[in-house]
């Protein structure tokens, strides 16, 4: 093996470096000639592989020492081979690299321990062709070397006692570069640095030396510059590869090489970016609804007529509405709305009804494919008989340290630590508390917010000038309710991020606190503790503006106040579609506009850094949890599309547009920006999967009770059918508002203008009895007609979405028939090879014993007869 030099000259003179050349990427140059034996991912002697890198600056203090010291003996006595760089070496001159290898001995110990499944044969099963059309799809395809990196093959778990089953060409190349950085860690993770004799359980493992300074950083190495490709044609250019044809934006219409970047990042990363391009996808059909939906709307836009007659002077320029707060708000005329109203037609009209049940029925097949898609990646990736239970053999470190109590495991008869039921109930009630009462802080910061909301809403009716008297230009576009609805949702923001900032770090103490066992069992409870969290954090004002605002006013005789008539804090009394469409953007938009910012902020210089592992040193460290940010940044942003949906139809189209950016932003952040992570096994999304499932059969709920109870359709249907004269809208605003008189107003509710006009009445949006009828200001039988057809609308938009859901679940197979099938050849395939290779040890075996055996006269002849006979 030579060593992965990349030289910064261009001048070459052999056929082996013209044939691997490569030219750097637009907006990259080379800053200096970099040395022919720094840049490179092998020892001093170009031939052994540098696995893992440790990082430390000796700072004399003689505890870090001595734990170097003795960690680094246990790793060479596990076998590692070490070779470390010379402070004088780096370009800090501050810092030492301890190069890692893992020579084969090792590599074939572990891989045997960890169940690692590695070639035994060339595949022979033919996949199918893919179904495209070449023409069509051709601009958006990938060469077919970066799409299909590797040769398929026949893979079985590794044997120390088996190595001439397995396809052993070469050892040094035998296992690729991620497998042996997994292996690597996993032995970094249980390597002590005690001495010996002086056992202390806790002084174990990399993780703990990083936290106490002792090492700076922990992390396998790129294998070659992203910007330029390497010129060694044995040398691997996957990271040049991955930037050219994947991290750009310009490439934001290609498909993605998640074979390349399984083989490079591993399965788990694989996996994540193999769910976000398809969520991506299927966006683009929801997009598609959400514009057709709006663009309705618009065109449709001249045919409001509920518009027409709150714009017109003669009927909403005639209308005295009562006033919307206590003191400050007075009298106005319900032609001030008129912007608003056609604002509000754009989101609530007869479409909205259609992409609601759309968008039920499409999160079904989104979620349906998405799991044929995932078994098909299992079987391509060879994770069909990963079970999640081999993940026992990778306990981690922590439970191990921690956990000094010993029992008896019933299925290995091993002595394995374990977590006291007591230990274990205990901290799992710390837990639960803790989780409920940053819950309850939410909730408080929500009131608070809401409580706001109704004491500031006085002071902008006030700012803003009575249209009735002095119109200005700002008075037509911004009305009190939208100015304190978009003011209220920015604070609401703002508490979003604080809120979170601390929350994340608490969730993360709580779940160390509770010793999982496992990596997956640790990732799904942080998971599931950090959504519900963020659930309750970014969704409540949605659904207090949604299902509470304007739902619970009283009349104007009796006002309803929060908390109580003595805190004057009146209840809002608007609540329609646009506002919560513009609580529902101000949360969104600030989501999408991070990922633009993320790519801005970037480290654009990690070349500057002459060796590799300097290279790599000064790149950002990715965490073992890292990804788990990136699912949560999604399934929010998948809620926000989903279970308010039908207030905002544009969303879809807001949320593809920032998946295109999400997927080369990250791609461009693993690429450019991140040290390369250790790799890991995941078959699929994990605890996501559920959290989906269950947002998705939420989302039908809401957008039922929003179309039924903030939108204005299921009124309008009740009087088109049952009320109106003419089968038209015509009359529809007057019909829709009830009527006060101005005398039996309270004066704590009357304005503090002096009232000057010869109108007695006031009207408010409610179906109440005028004065004078025997029950006046009772609901009249319409309310009762609405709120009964309210109901019918929710039931049946309901069944329906969900039968449709069940019937497309039973209808579309988990695991497509072709997948199924292949699967069941290929185990029988491997079984008919595994016995065949049994049948052949064992006579090679038999065939060695016999000439071993004594030579003798009378022993010859029956042996050869017992022999052949067995064989036989």
């Amino acid at each position: 093996l030579c060593a992965c030099f990349c030289f910064a000259d261009d001048s070459s003179g052999n056929g082996v470096n013209a044939l691997c050349e490569g030219g750097p990427l637009p907006g990259h140059s080379e800053v200096k000639r970099l040395q022919p034996n720094r840049d490179t991912v092998f020892f001093r002697d170009g031939v052994r592989r540098i696995d893992f890198v440790l990082s430390y600056v000796d700072d004399k203090d003689e505890r870090k020492q001595e734990r170097r010291k003795e960690f680094e003996a246990n790793l060479q006595k596990e076998g590692l081979e070490l070779e470390t760089e010379d402070k004088s070496e780096s370009k800090d001159h501050k810092t030492y690299f301890l190069k890692i290898h893992a020579p084969w001995e090792v590599l074939a110990t572990y891989a045997d321990v960890l169940n690692i499944k590695v070639p035994f044969k060339d595949s022979d099963m033919q996949h199918g062709p893919d179904v495209h059309l070449d023409w069509l799809s051709c601009p958006f395809r990938l060469p077919d070397h970066i799409m299909h990196p590797q040769t398929d093959y026949f893979t079985y778990p590794f044997d120390k006692n088996k190595m001439d089953f397995f396809l052993i060409n070469d050892k040094e190349t035998f296992f690729p570069p991620s497998t042996r950085n997994r292996i690597v860690f996993y032995i970094l993770a249980r390597v002590p640095y005690y001495r010996e004799g002086y056992k202390d359980r806790e002084k174990t493992g990399i993780k703990r030396l990083l936290n106490n300074g002792t090492y700076t950083a922990a992390f396998p190495l790129h294998d070659c510059r992203y910007w330029k490709r390497a010129r060694n044609a044995e040398c691997e250019s996957e990271r040049f590869n991955l930037y050219k044809h994947w991290a750009r934006f310009l490439c934001f219409y290609k498909e993605q090489p998640l074979n390349l970047i399984k083989k490079y990042y591993g399965e788990k990363i694989g996996i994540y970016f193999a769910w976000l391009g398809f969520y991506t996808e299927m966006l683009f059909f929801a997009a598609v609804m959400g514009v057709i939906c709006f663009t309705y709307g618009a065109l449709s836009y001249g045919n409001n007529k509920s518009s027409e007659e709150i714009c017109d002077a003669n009927i909403g320029g005639s209308i005295l509405m009562c006033p919307l707060c206590d003191k400050k708000c007075p009298f106005w005329k319900l032609n001030s709305t008129c912007f608003s109203s056609w604002q509000s037609h754009l989101f609530d009209n007869e479409g909205t009804i259609f992409f609601a049940i759309f968008m039920g029925i499409w999160v079904t097949l989104f979620l349906e494919f998405w799991k044929r898609r995932q078994a098909r990646l299992e079987y391509e990736w060879d994770l069909v008989d990963f079970e999640e239970e081999q993940q026992q053999l990778q306990i981690r470190p922590e439970f191990e340290i921690k956990c000094t109590n010993r029992r008896e495991n019933k299925i290995t008869k091993e002595m394995e630590p374990y977590l006291p039921v007591t230990s274990k109930c205990a901290r799992f009630c710390f837990s639960g508390a803790t989780v409920i009462f940053w819950i309850s802080l939410i909730v408080a910061c929500i009131i608070g917010v809401i409580a706001y909301r109704l004491a500031v809403y006085a002071a902008f009716a006030s700012i803003i000038k009575d249209p009735m008297r002095k119109i200005q230009l700002v008075g037509r576009f911004i009305t009190p309710q939208l100015a304190t609805s978009v003011t209220a949702s920015c604070i609401n923001f703002v508490i979003i991020m604080i809120l979170n900032f601390f929350y994340e770090k608490v969730a993360i103490w709580i779940t160390d606190m509770e010793i999982p066992k496992t990596h997956l069992e640790y990732e799904n409870r942080l998971t599931i503790k950090i959504f519900m969290f963020q659930f309750v954090n970014y969704y409540s004002s949605c659904f207090y503006v949604a299902f509470f605002k304007g739902k619970f006013v009283g009349y104007p005789g009796k006002y309803s106040y929060m908390f109580g008539n003595f805190t004057k804090l009146r209840n809002e009394e608007v609540g329609c579609l646009v506002h919560c469409g513009s609580s529902f953007h101000i949360l969104l938009v600030p989501v999408l506009m991070r990922n633009w910012w993320s790519s801005r902020k970037g480290r654009h210089n990690p070349e500057n850094h002459y060796s590799r592992w300097e290279q790599d040193y000064v790149l950002l460290n990715f965490s073992q949890i890292g990804l788990f940010y990136e699912y949560l940044e999604m399934v929010i942003q998948f809620g926000f599309i989903t279970l308010f949906v039908a207030s905002f139809p544009l969303a879809p189209v807001l949320a593809l547009f920032n998946n295109i950016l999400e997927i080369r932003v990250d791609a461009w952040k693993f690429t450019t920006q991140f040290r390369r992570p250790v790799a890991s096994k995941a078959r699929n999304i994990g605890a996501w999967q559920e959290i989906l499932n269950s947002v998705a059969i939420l989302s039908v709920v809401t957008n039922a009770f929003i179309m039924a109870f903030t939108s204005d359709m299921i009124p309008r249907m009740v009087y088109l059918y049952a009320y109106s004269k003419d089968a038209s809208m015509s009359g529809y605003i007057n019909n829709s508002l009830s009527v006060y008189n101005i005398s039996q107003i309270h004066p704590d509710n009357m304005p503090e203008e002096n009232w000057h006009n010869s109108t007695t009445t006031c009207r408010y949006r409610d179906y109440r009895y005028p004065p004078g009828h025997e029950r006046q200001y009772t609901h009249t039988m319409q309310f009762w007609h609405i709120l009964a057809a309210k109901m019918a609308f929710i039931i049946i938009m309901e069944h329906v979405v969900f039968v449709v859901k069940f019937f497309v679940a039973w209808l579309i197979p988990d695991v497509p028939s072709d997948v199924k099938a292949r699967i069941k050849r290929e185990r029988y395939l491997i079984q008919e090879y595994l016995h065949k290779y049994e049948v052949e040890r064992l006579k090679v075996q038999l065939s060695a014993s016999f000439i071993t055996e004594p030579r003798s006269e009378t022993s010859l002849t029956p042996d050869k007869h017992e022999v052949v006979s067995e064989c036989s």
